[in-house]
């Protein structure tokens, strides 16, 4: 017992430095706050979702009393709860099928006790898991824009005065068109900073997964990421958010929030299901090193892996590639 509470308060410690290392303004420090989940998220992982509560609630406190309630509330938001959550989820199951129970003829001896076989577990699906990173994603980042102020004028207002100040700090002969740049700017800022808590989120959980694999503590086998697929009802959901996107206000930017969410969301699948058509070429490496490296230097590309995710959605793309590599089946007699 005091080993477990040793760990929780070690990764809870350990994510609240990392938390607060963005106040010394070092560029490391962004790093760091963005790995802030990870040492959490290994805990809830490798020795249960109390370990990570129970650390998340101590780091907390601290950062509460050292900084003040709005360090605590954020990082309890923003860390604490994704940690503990997403870690449930990941070792979440429910045993499937049922154990085959053993018939004894009458005036038989009764067979000595055989031990009992252990279930088939069934595990909590990855899609599911992409969709509640998708919802924290989304939380995280209006949460964080709720601090620049409580409606649509003042966070814009907010974030181009910001905006300003780091230009003119860099080129005090800023003109006219830097004001354009950073108005531009200042409408694709929600849904940037929205793909950036998606893909940290996913990078501390597979990192959390695999740290946690290789120490022999992960309890759920690892995975096949080529089958990962989002609930049919989030095409829906992802419809009324892009409607909800031209109405203005705070309404307007809660949607973008949520849409960038679930289309990341979908860029993932899109390389689940690139991962699976490319099964049948000999160059399979090259092509998925390609463009694995074409979207981490341009970005952008990314829009082709959202189209992909939402086509495999709608029209079942692995479903009928893997259907058409399976042997015909045998004529009958």
């Amino acid at each position: 017992m005091m080993a477990f509470v040793l760990i929780a308060l070690i990764a809870g410690a350990a994510s609240a430095l990392m938390f607060a290392s963005i106040i010394s303004g070092a560029l490391i420090s962004l790093v760091l706050f963005y790995l802030a989940p990870l040492p959490l998220m290994v805990a809830a992982i490798g020795w249960g979702p109390l370990c990570a509560s129970l650390g998340g609630i101590a780091a907390a406190i601290g950062l509460g009393a050292l900084f003040g309630l709005p360090y605590c509330v954020a990082f309890a938001v923003t860390v604490a709860l994704p940690a503990w959550w997403l870690g449930h989820l990941v070792l979440l199951s429910r045993p499937v099928g049922n154990v085959a129970m053993g018939k004894v003829a009458v005036g038989q001896p009764a067979p000595k006790a055989a031990a009992p076989a252990e279930p088939e577990l069934e595990w909590y699906p990855v899609g599911r898991i992409l969709l509640w990173l998708a919802g924290f994603a989304t939380l995280t980042t209006i949460a964080a824009l709720l601090t620049l102020g409580t409606d649509a004028e003042a966070i814009i207002g907010t974030l181009r005065r910001g905006l300003m100040r780091m230009l003119r700090a860099t080129d005090p002969q800023s003109s006219g068109e830097a004001g354009q740049f950073v108005d531009a700017l200042v409408r694709i800022a929600p849904a940037g900073a929205t793909i950036i808590a998606m893909m940290t989120l996913t990078l501390n959980l597979w990192l959390s997964a695999k740290i946690t694999a290789t120490s022999g503590r992960l309890r759920r086998p690892w995975p096949d990421m080529k089958t990962a697929e989002l609930p049919p009802m989030t095409l829906v959901a992802l419809c009324i958010a892009l409607a909800f996107c031209f109405t203005g206000g705070l309404l307007g930017i809660a949607a973008q929030i949520t849409a960038t969410a679930l289309m990341m969301g979908y860029a993932l699948t899109g390389f689940a299901v690139l991962h699976t058509l490319t099964l049948a070429l000999k160059s399979r490496t090259f092509w998925l090193g390609s463009t694995y490296a074409v979207v981490v230097v341009f970005g952008w590309p990314v829009i082709a892996m959202v189209i992909l995710g939402l086509a495999d959605a709608m029209f079942g793309f692995r479903e009928r590639f893997l259907r058409s590599r399976q042997p015909p089946p045998l004529p009958t007699p």
